[in-house]
């Protein structure tokens, strides 16, 4: 078809009015006179009779072109393709006896067709419509707006749309006012990369985008507002996964005169209301709970998925005297021994466990010791250093029996344990042990407040620096703030982090206190966080709250593996738009504007 041709074949709607969507129809219609509106799913010719599955976003109709019945809009049909935008008008018929699909809402009935507007054509889609298609993410997303059409993709974003709704009404009912916060704002030190945002009326100074609402959200305490919520878009410039992007969305709430227990109930209500709504599925209130370290001793991580087994056990007062050197030299220095058993895997390859070793070479561990046991002896290069007495107190301490495989990593325990931790989900993935149909969540409480970065060689918050310590661990803030717990809380679901939260400084002192032991000094928090300290003296009231990963809490919900299918503009693992070529060079006018240079950067 020609341009000049294209352009006549294209109408108006021309008064035409939809009265229908295209999943609304059923018997009870039969004989009335219906408008639908739609994309063109697919086209077959059979015998002269023309039919056509129009699309909407609620479902498909069968719309038919019979030449015996209308020859001229029959005709009209033969210039139909994949992806047409058409307008129909036509009458509610039954489907002929052993036609009907009951696979489709309007399986019964068909459209016969009166009247037909080409509203559109399309050009031939890079990729099939269809669920489950394979198609490359660069296409996918280049084209997203095509990609969108697929009933999968549109069912995540429904879905979405439905979770934010429950949630509004969730805190609605609960007393909370949904307060917006700004999206250009001060850099604040501490956290993920900021984006900047280059000031024309303030040349030489820059707003940040948000990581959080943070601060905003404790001023808002501060006012009086005593509960508040938002769902809101935050920002990190940081490294990009199946589960983060560089622009994300949280379920973001603040409480005033509130402990750690009232934060969690809220939170606790606000999942068993959804699960419920939108699943069916009934979650068992309260969540379990664990403290960080029993979380990092018998899981190795601090969002454990508890939905299997395979627990890491400390096996340093065993094996730190043995006659392997490896061991007793790393437990010695202080290090820890920990095992984990994969019953049943004595069948394992040496090549297998050998891409073990480097799998877990990638969360540091130097090296991944291994015992087959076989009914009638311990096989592993290894087995040899250990006494009888070793051998029996390994056995018993990890109910090792015929037919099982036991790992070891021996490090710094922070190193052992995430290395475990990671080979453990691995395992469970591998082993086909993870009952896909099971929701989990557990808390995890009492995180350290700091910990030491051996690259910034100071101590850096583990949550941010507004999080309270434990009040009996604020004597230990100048001398020992490794040995501080804090008043933080993770909510983690299937061994996915879904929210964080924590019970903030209200006192200007132990905020300062704070500082001084994250090696933050006077003239730097005064400069970035003074107006958060001024407001603190303004009578503050103690206060906490929360942020759920909308996001990722979405993709878990709906069985998704990427974040990426349950938003509708993502960016790829380069924090790139392939739709509309972001980022991008601007024109040099623009940098002017800016008192900005750009410089060349040498390969």
């Amino acid at each position: 078809m020609n341009m000049r041709a294209e352009k006549s074949a294209f109408d108006s709607l021309g008064g035409m009015k939809r009265t229908h969507t295209c999943s609304e129809l059923t018997a009870k219609n039969i004989d009335q006179e219906v408008v639908l509106m739609g994309w063109v799913q697919r086209r077959r010719d059979h015998g002269g009779v023309i039919f056509v599955d129009l699309r909407d976003r609620e479902g498909i109709t069968q719309v038919v072109f019979n030449p015996e019945f209308d020859k001229e809009i029959h005709n009209k049909a033969h210039v139909i393709r994949n992806e047409f935008v058409l307008a129909v008008r036509g009458t509610v018929i039954s489907r002929p006896q052993g036609m009907v699909n009951p696979k489709l809402k309007t399986g019964e009935i068909d459209v016969m067709a009166s009247e037909l507007r080409i509203l559109n054509q399309s050009k031939t889609p890079p990729f099939v419509l269809e669920d489950n298609t394979q198609v490359s993410e660069s296409i996918s997303l280049r084209y997203r707006y095509i990609d969108m059409r697929r009933p999968g993709l549109q069912k995540n974003l429904f879905f979405r749309h439905a979770a934010a709704a429950a949630i509004r009404t969730y805190l609605n009912g609960l007393g909370f006012i949904d307060i917006e916060t700004p999206f250009l704002t001060k850099s604040t030190p501490e956290g993920a990369r900021d984006y900047l945002v280059p000031s024309r009326v303030n040349p030489g100074q820059f707003y940040a985008l948000p990581q959080s609402p943070q601060i905003f959200k404790q001023l808002l305490m501060v006012a009086g507002f005593d509960k508040y919520y938002q769902i809101v878009r935050c920002f990190r410039d940081e490294d990009l996964r199946a589960d983060r992007q560089p622009e994300f969305t949280q379920v973001d709430l603040e409480m005033s005169f509130v402990s750690e227990e009232d934060v969690i109930a809220v939170t606790e209500g606000m999942m068993a209301t959804l699960f419920e709504d939108l699943l069916g599925t009934k979650i068992e209130c309260p969540f379990k709970r664990l403290t960080y370290e029993e979380a990092t001793t018998r899981f190795g991580l601090d969002k454990p998925d508890l939905r299997y087994g395979l627990e890491l056990q400390d096996v340093s007062d065993i094996v730190g005297a043995s006659e392997f050197s490896t061991f007793a030299k790393v437990v010695k220095a202080g290090g820890v021994v920990k095992a984990l058993n994969a019953k049943g895997c004595i069948d394992f390859s040496r090549k297998k466990i050998d891409d073990l070793t480097a799998f877990v070479a990638v969360y540091r561990a130097k090296g991944l010791a291994w015992i087959k046991v076989r009914p009638d002896a311990w096989q592993s290069p290894i087995a040899k250093f250990f006494s009888d007495s070793e051998k029996e107190a390994l056995r018993q301490r990890l109910n090792m029996e015929p037919g099982d495989l036991v790992f070891f990593v021996a490090d710094k325990s922070n190193v052992a344990n995430d290395a475990l931790g990671h080979l453990r989900s691995h395992l469970a993935e591998k082993l086909g042990l993870i009952d896909g149909n099971q929701y989990d969540f557990v808390w995890i409480t009492e995180f350290p407040l700091v910990e030491y970065d051996d690259e910034e060689k100071r101590y850096i918050a583990v949550h941010h620096p507004f999080t309270a310590p434990l009040e009996e661990h604020m004597d230990r803030l100048s001398q020992d703030p490794l040995a501080v717990r804090s008043r933080a809380y993770d909510l983690v679901l299937n061994g996915a982090e879904i929210g964080g939260g924590s019970i903030r400084n209200h006192q200007r002192i132990i905020q300062e206190e704070v500082f001084a032991a994250l090696g933050i000094d006077p003239d730097t928090y005064e400069k970035k966080f003074g107006f958060l300290l001024e407001a603190l003296d303004f009578g503050a009231p103690p206060h906490g709250g929360i942020a759920i990963g909308f996001d990722r809490l979405v993709m878990l919900m709906t069985n998704q593996i990427s974040i990426r299918d349950i938003i509708a503009f993502p960016k790829t693992q380069k924090a790139a738009c392939l739709l509309t070529d972001a980022p991008c060079e601007v024109s040099p006018a623009q940098l002017e504007e800016l008192s900005l240079r750009v410089r060349t950067l040498k390969e």
